[in-house]
């Protein structure tokens, strides 16, 4: 139990790692948006390799993620104007916009690749997810 919510701790502070440290050294808007476009370049990539990709399926994850990234960027800078200062409430809003993505991505994936994806960790994720939100509720 203490091994899963050190995790969840870990993988939050990672996530927020960028806002944290904005509020120590300012980044502009442009640098934020540069690095996550940069995220997402690399997490397509990914993608491709490991799930073969065909164009239009590029295009719809492409879509999909820089979506869903900004508008997790965008809820979470409001959590952090707001001065929100409960990990539950910032885990929460990830989680929402996880689910999202595995939501669009088994839309967009034949059954070959999104078993390959859930193989590569949505599955594991997914179940993380939802025990938070049973927990939650």
């Amino acid at each position: 139990m203490k091994y899963k919510a050190i995790k969840i701790f870990g993988i939050a502070a990672m996530l927020l790692l960028p806002f944290l440290a904005g509020a120590q050294q300012p980044q502009s808007e442009e640098e934020v948006a540069r690095q996550l476009r940069e995220t997402i370049d690399q997490t397509i990539s990914n993608y491709e390799k490991m799930l073969g990709l065909e164009d239009w399926q590029t295009f719809y994850v492409d879509s999909i993620l820089t979506h869903d990234y900004e508008a997790l960027r965008n809820e979470l800078k409001g959590l952090q104007a707001a001065k929100m200062n409960s990990s539950e409430v910032y885990q929460q809003v990830q989680d929402k916009w996880a689910e999202q993505v595995y939501v669009s991505m088994q839309k967009v994936l034949d059954a070959k690749q999104w078993d390959k994806y859930l193989k590569a960790g949505a599955a594991r994720e997914k179940k993380a997810r939802d025990k938070r939100a049973a927990k939650r509720n």
